[in-house]
């Protein structure tokens, strides 16, 4: 079973995604945020992760960022699930890394079919 890791410091929308996402079999870890996030990945390596991009401390282009530099974490499929949904935002998430973007709100169809594109 795949591993998936969602990043959201809004407590409804990370529940609302990882019901989606648990609904379609998969394992679902949440974080409250970015720096959150960076020690559950070290912990324990997930096989996706799906994270908002408009947080405190650490933004989820910064966790991209972060994470794509790293040997040991480059390799890990990283989709925005955000409220930004200007063509811009979304060029540049790609630029950053991002293997897929989703625009909140959004239904368990859309979320289910990013990660699934992804290959996971």
């Amino acid at each position: 079973m795949k591993k998936i890791l969602v990043v959201d410091d809004v407590k409804s929308e990370q529940k609302l995604v990882s019901d989606y996402l648990k609904k379609a079999g998969y394992i679902v870890a949440t974080a409250d945020g970015g720096a959150e996030a960076l020690e559950k990945v070290k912990a324990d390596r997930p096989d996706i992760i799906v994270t908002d991009l408009v947080m405190p401390e650490i933004t989820g282009l910064e966790l991209c960022r972060l994470l794509k530099k790293e040997p040991e974490t480059a390799d890990i499929p990283i989709i925005a699930f955000t409220t930004k949904d200007r063509n811009m935002d979304k060029v540049w998430a790609r630029k950053q890394g991002m293997a897929a973007y989703v625009t909140k709100p959004c239904t368990s169809d859309q979320i289910i079919d990013a990660v699934r594109s992804v290959g996971v």
